[in-house]
């Protein structure tokens, strides 16, 4: 793992367990999806339309096994979803903003079920330059999210009834690769959810994106 991402990933999470040390681990938050956004921008900037959809890893184990596309698709698909709809009682950034039709995708989930040529197949679909106002939209609309918690907020648990509302709107696949993502966000407090997919998941995939771009630049 990148040491920087790594260090403030660590101090976020120690911070955000202390009241006195909470509003410092927002930003030490922030500070790290700053730079990792900025990661994803300077791959796109340095990389062609086509690299987006190569697949170099396809056989291999772990988050590499896939596309730069989809690895983007997947952690903001992620992120909205857990945002609007796990934490929050509102609508997600992908229907307010019909980024479905923006994006040219034909699927509304994280993508956890697609394996292999599939995930390649599915990344020459989208349009990149849509997909990244995607992200940018969902980034900021988490973090208007995260500022509005309190500290005391970050134990409160998920209700029930939840977990029924999101298997409604079928944005996780009922495919075994993916049904297993209801529980477990339903399970988490809302600080074990910070830690994850607002951090730790963007900085394994986004680390994903970096062995992909430079095993295509080699």
């Amino acid at each position: 793992m990148n040491k920087e991402w790594s260090e403030l990933n660590k101090a976020m999470q120690t911070q955000i367990r202390k009241k006195d040390t909470y509003e410092t681990g927002i930003n030490t938050l922030f500070d790290l999806r700053n730079q990792l956004m900025q990661t994803l921008i300077t791959i796109k900037e340095e990389l062609r339309r086509e690299d987006f959809d190569a697949i170099p890893f396809i056989n291999a184990d772990g988050y590499h096994s896939k596309t730069i596309a989809y690895s983007i698709w997947h952690i903001f698909r992620i992120e909205d979803i857990v945002a609007h709809t796990v934490m929050g009682e509102d609508e997600q950034v992908f229907f307010t903003g019909n980024y479905q039709e923006r994006i040219h995708a034909p699927i509304i989930t994280t993508g956890n079920e697609l394996i292999k040529q599939q995930i390649a197949d599915f990344s020459k679909q989208l349009n990149l330059n849509a997909l990244y106002s995607y992200i940018f939209e969902v980034k900021e609309s988490t973090e208007k999210i995260i500022r509005r918690l309190s500290f005391d907020d970050l134990k409160k648990k998920i209700p029930e009834e939840r977990k029924g509302y999101l298997q409604s709107l079928q944005v996780v696949s009922t495919d075994e690769k993916a049904a297993w993502l209801v529980d477990y966000w339903c399970n988490k407090d809302i600080r074990g959810l910070m830690q994850m997919p607002f951090s730790r998941h963007w900085i394994m995939h986004t680390e994903a994106c970096l062995r992909i771009k430079n095993k295509i630049c080699s």
